[in-house]
């Protein structure tokens, strides 16, 4: 699909270009939390709410991102989302809840997939936050400052990452 292949370009591009300085600060000074993901079932979407509930009683200010694939059904309509219809032919993003998710300068955030989806690369090549955190994948440090080995489910992922930024001094 080209635009698929433009978003690529435009992805590289924009880890070129993104100036914005990374650093992590200690997990008790963060106050905005971001987390994105791509919606997959009803067991991810639950422990993706545990864990907003989780970093909310943390103090933390959290917002969220989903991406919604073909075919996928949006659980409670809970959070803000785009979809591939969303992207232009020429692999630009047209959604205004993309767009300002990607402008806000997060402390932490969050990716929780298990494996690499490109359109939110895209976005992490592109966003204003701090800390991009992920699970570890060959190839994909350019998006990340801390990458997290796990091979278990979401709520895995998610307990680790928590475990190690909630570490951070």
């Amino acid at each position: 699909m080209f635009k698929l292949n433009f978003l690529q370009m435009r992805t590289n591009q924009a880890l070129k270009k993104n100036k914005i300085l990374r650093s992590s600060k200690p997990y008790k000074k963060a106050a905005t939390v971001g987390i994105l993901f791509t919606v997959e079932d009803k067991q991810k979407h639950h422990d993706v709410k545990e864990f907003i509930h989780q970093l909310e009683q943390d103090g933390k200010q959290v917002q969220v991102l989903e991406f919604l694939p073909e075919k996928k059904e949006n659980y409670e309509f809970k959070f803000d989302f785009f979809s591939l219809q969303d992207i232009n032919f020429w692999g630009t993003l047209t959604s205004a809840a993309a767009e300002k998710f990607i402008q806000t300068p997060f402390d932490y955030l969050y990716y929780i997939d298990m494996r690499p989806n490109p359109i939110l690369l895209h976005l992490l090549a592109r966003c204003k936050a701090h800390c991009r955190i992920g699970r570890f994948s060959e190839n994909k440090s350019d998006f990340f400052e801390m990458m997290i080995e796990q091979n278990g489910t979401h709520k895995g992922l998610i307990e680790t990452m928590y475990n190690y930024t909630k570490q951070l001094r």
